[in-house]
């Protein structure tokens, strides 16, 4: 039987509060599946579009200068705001890990297919260059950026959901894009193309980039708390780090 908390949190009927520590080992219905999306729209959002700035004009507004990225990679932000809400930070940890390892293999990959000499005749060499051969420098401080901005998201949520007992997750869904997309923003951009992007372009696209990515955490909040809800009805459980070690740097859950 899950152990229960020691403070009161008013949850729905069929969902039972527990500690992290309750969980541990347990086998959970819908976890792998969760882990198998973020690794996707991780690896996706890496290859496609990391690299590309992308400009629309907008009614009212005028043109709005963004990395392409930004049209699926805050679905990682909310698919994690999931997991560490449901699960808790350990195992939001883990999946951040994995989306790490999946993301330089698929990296890995594409240099060496680009790498290997083409055919004769074959055409294709250099579209495939520019769209899959990621310069080592862009793959860095995109892992590097995904994997602080991640853990501060996991970590931010986790305590917060603590401190208000499991109330208004609005609040920390949005704080902890707010946080994560922040420390990966400031990662990512001037490690990536300062330099090689004008400085101005750099500041336009990582402010706006993170001004999107936190909009979109915001506008996705009906979603965020439907999906957070279905979840823990089929777990029957909701998770509270109260108890739980949130060093970075290990994968045991």
């Amino acid at each position: 039987m899950d152990r229960q908390l020691d403070v009161a949190v008013q949850e729905p009927e069929g969902v039972v509060a527990v500690p992290a520590s309750a969980i541990l080992g347990r086998r959970l219905r819908f976890y792998d599946y969760c882990m198998a999306a973020f690794a996707v729209i991780l690896v996706c959002s890496n290859l496609i579009g990391a690299a590309k700035v992308a400009r629309i004009e907008l009614p009212w507004i005028g043109g709005l200068t963004f990395g392409a990225g930004i049209l699926f990679f805050p679905l990682s932000y909310v698919l994690g705001d999931v997991l560490t809400e449901v699960y808790g930070y350990a195992r939001a940890r883990r999946v951040v890990w994995v989306g790490f390892a999946a993301s330089a293999f698929a990296a890995g990959m594409a240099a060496f297919i680009v790498w290997i000499p083409p055919a004769p005749g074959w055409q294709g060499q250099e579209a495939m260059a520019q769209v899959l051969g990621q310069v080592p420098r862009i793959f860095a401080a995109s892992i590097l950026a995904f994997w602080a901005g991640e853990i501060a998201n996991a970590f931010v949520l986790a305590r917060m959901k603590v401190w208000t007992k499991g109330r208004w997750l609005w609040t920390r869904t949005i704080g902890s894009t707010a946080v994560g997309q922040g420390v990966d923003s400031l990662i990512f951009y001037p490690l990536a193309f300062l330099g090689v992007w004008a400085p101005d372009l750099v500041l336009t696209v990582m402010a706006t980039n993170y001004l999107l990515k936190v909009g979109w955490e915001a506008a996705l909040t009906p979603v965020t708390y439907a999906i957070v809800g279905a979840f823990k009805r089929a777990e029957g459980l909701d998770v509270f780090d109260v108890d739980t070690d949130f060093t970075p740097f290990r994968t045991r859950v």
